[in-house]
């Protein structure tokens, strides 16, 4: 078996091989890049995957910065990004000289400014938007829903779940809940299981395409099989209905704020699980890496 060399020596070599290609403009951000990829080298993801910093690809890297997006700031996330960006582009040459890794939003800073929706003005929402958006809403809001994984909805059988994850399953994913098992595709690449109540499964399958259809949503694309919006699209229109209805907007992301506050509330007082346990459950079910960043949706 192959030995690695540690995270120092990975990262030292990477940011040689950039000076020695004259893409390095100053002192300063050669420390920050060497930072940022001995960061990079030093993860959890590049262990899991068993490869060293200079064998990471594009598709790879996308997936570490989503996950990495969970638990630093935009600022942190996207000086990662340049530092594997210009290692591709000097050093592997896995993109070429102009091209760019997709940019990727904090999800932590996007958790902390985001707040929850009542159910009530979550009806009010629904109200002011057109029969393709309302019905999005209502299938985000009883799933717990990111905007872009509307847009990969399969049934279950259709699109299976990752399964790497069955051995920490928890017991109380999904108590209390009835209705339909899809599957959609999450931060990281996570194919994860949802429940869709029965009578909102028959109106999304009632919008079925004939023909699966190609869909690009901020630069990725997408193979959507139902006729209803996610992704940007959807957030707008979630957006201008709430500030028609409310006079304000927390933006579509709160309405997974009210998920998980809504089904911690289930489990602890009509169950009598645990607060551990049951923040377990829906860290699962809204397909967190860990616990504790669901924690942050109950502020």
């Amino acid at each position: 078996m192959a030995r690695f060399s540690g995270p120092e020596k990975q990262a030292l070599r990477v940011i040689k091989a950039i000076q020695q290609s004259g893409a390095l403009k100053s002192t300063r951000t050669g420390d920050n890049y060497k930072n940022r990829l001995l960061q990079v080298a030093k993860s959890d993801y590049l262990k899991k995957h068993k490869i060293r910093l200079h064998d990471l690809s594009p598709a790879q890297a996308i997936e570490y910065l989503e996950i990495r997006g969970q638990d630093v700031g935009q600022k942190t996330l996207d000086m990662e990004r340049q530092a594997i960006q210009s290692m591709l582009r000097h050093v592997t040459q896995l993109l070429k000289p102009k091209e760019t890794l997709k940019v990727i939003h904090s999800a932590k800073e996007q958790i902390l400014t985001s707040r929850a929706y009542t159910p009530e003005q979550i009806k009010l929402i629904q109200q002011a938007q057109t029969k393709r958006n309302s019905l999005s809403t209502k299938i985000a809001y009883a799933a717990g829903l990111r905007a872009h994984e509307l847009l990969t909805l399969r049934p279950a059988k259709e699109q299976a779940s990752d399964t790497h994850r069955d051995k920490e399953k928890s017991p109380h994913k999904f108590k209390g809940r009835e209705g339909q098992l899809y599957t959609v595709k999450g931060k990281g690449g996570l194919t994860r299981e949802i429940i869709i109540p029965n009578h909102l499964a028959q109106q999304l399958e009632a919008t079925r395409l004939e023909k699966p259809q190609a869909y690009t949503d901020r630069t990725v694309h997408y193979t959507q099989y139902y006729n209803i919006n996610g992704g940007n699209r959807w957030s707008r229109s979630f957006t201008r209905a709430s500030n028609k209805q409310l006079t304000w907007s927390e933006g579509a992301h709160g309405v997974r704020h009210r998920y998980a506050q809504e089904r911690m509330i289930e489990l602890q007082v009509n169950y009598k699980i645990n607060r551990e346990e049951a923040l377990k459950a829906v860290s699962q079910e809204m397909g967190h890496f860990r616990p504790g960043i669901t924690e942050v949706y109950l502020r």
